[in-house]
């Protein structure tokens, strides 16, 4: 079973992040409230879909990671894990193609 680590940034660290990547406040207030509704303690999936649901790009996601600590190879696996959990979220999906 791999090895689970926990990274940790405060929350004025972090808003003093977002806002220098260029999001607003209102963005700010609401990943905040959201991560207050989840304990502090998020999974980095639930993370990324965070930074998602407030238009955060992929590019300033990875600058937030490694602002975290975390080096490239651990990010590129996690932007890789994202993209499996999408693909497992749209298995069973019907789709229609027509072949003319």
């Amino acid at each position: 079973m791999p090895q689970q680590e926990t990274y940790s940034i405060n929350r004025i660290e972090l808003r003093r992040l977002l806002l220098s990547l260029g999001t607003s406040e209102k963005s700010i207030a609401m990943l905040l409230s959201d991560m207050e509704k989840m304990h502090r303690h998020v999974n980095i999936i639930s993370f990324v879909a965070m930074l998602e649901k407030i238009n955060i790009p992929q590019e300033k996601m990875i600058n937030i990671f490694r602002r975290f600590g975390l080096d490239d190879v651990t990010i590129q696996n996690i932007l890789n894990a994202v993209d499996e959990e999408r693909i497992m979220a749209q298995t069973g999906r019907l789709y229609n193609v027509s072949l003319k």
